[in-house]
């Protein structure tokens, strides 16, 4: 259902587009569809119509092209394939779906900050897919085409935003955003992500402008340090920066129970941050989030951290 009409999640915006399913990376790729399917599933049954879904528009490319090089807008357009998959590279593939997939992933959050700013909602979580906080200026790479926060915080910045904060707890570094930003201050990244993992960078020595925050977590570090890392590092330096937009890479791959990483974090921990978050951008930003979902591959796990996540941002709106 497209309930852009609707006043019923006056609140919280969930964005999502049935087009999402169709990038199909093959068989046994750990970034089916079915990790969206569950994830819908999970909110339609607990929040019904209270979270009614509003279908984004494609990102523009100006607008793409403003977050990653024209040649790999290009690239990724030209590799369509009729049938079966093409490969950027071992992990990252593109299906006859994906092109549109993506630029509906990306339009998410840019319809999200447009609903925003034009006062038709406080918040937003987009359940979308391809994730994105993988994808460089230059390279899609990470199971990620284009950068769907990034084209999210341009787009906020075009609509005179001046201080962006984008808070990203997948347990992957985003190597994708750190470099989209890291030499431009008006958007400051702060990362909690296991290490050594993929795709090996995040040390804490790589700090931008100053713009940018990692909080490196070992593998086997559970609710204690993820929260340590935010609550004594991460969360004081965002504070201190007075965002006036708070946006998250919201990834669920650090719980316990997820099979590509080493973290033991809970449901639980996701919803105290999730919190944290929301009274910072209701401190300085009006209460503006914007969520994107990146990844999180134990289907049971993801469904219940989304869950959770979107309840964390409806308690204070």
């Amino acid at each position: 259902m497209n309930a852009e009409g609707s006043n019923a999640a006056a609140g919280v915006w969930l964005y999502s587009h049935p087009q999402c399913l169709q990038h199909q990376p093959g068989a046994g790729h750990p970034e089916s569809p079915q990790r969206l399917q569950v994830v819908l599933s999970a909110l339609h049954g607990r929040f019904g119509s209270q979270l009614p879904i509003h279908q984004p528009q494609a990102a523009r490319l100006e607008l793409l092209r403003q977050t990653h090089h024209p040649r790999l807008v290009e690239q990724i357009q030209q590799l369509r394939p009729t049938d079966g998959v093409a490969l950027i590279d071992g992990d990252t593939l593109i299906s006859a779906g994906s092109w549109e997939a993506a630029l509906l992933a990306a339009g998410a959050g840019v319809d999200a900050v447009d609903a925003i700013l034009d006062g038709r909602c406080r918040r937003a979580f987009c359940a979308v897919r391809p994730p994105g906080h993988h994808a460089t200026p230059t390279q899609a790479m990470g199971f990620c085409l284009f950068n769907n926060i990034a084209v999210a915080a341009r787009h906020a910045r075009n609509r005179g935003i001046e201080r962006i904060a984008i808070a990203d707890f997948d347990v992957h570094h985003g190597n994708g955003t750190q470099d989209i930003f890291w030499s431009d201050p008006s958007v400051s990244y702060f990362s909690s992500h296991q290490s050594p993992l993929y795709p090996g960078t995040g040390d804490p020595h790589e700090t931008g402008r100053g713009n940018i925050h990692n909080a490196v977590l070992k593998s086997g570090s559970g609710s204690i340090e993820f929260r340590a890392a935010w609550s004594q590092e991460l969360l004081p330096a965002m504070r201190a920066l007075a965002p006036q937009w708070v946006m998250i890479s919201a990834g669920f791959d650090a719980h316990y129970l997820d099979p590509l990483a080493g973290l033991a974090v809970t449901t639980e921990d996701f919803h105290w941050l999730t919190g944290e978050l929301c009274r910072i951008a209701d401190d300085s930003a009006d209460g503006r989030v914007i969520s994107m979902l990146e990844g999180g591959y134990s289907l049971s796990a993801l469904s219940a951290c989304a869950v959770t996540h979107v309840e964390a941002l409806m308690e204070s709106t």
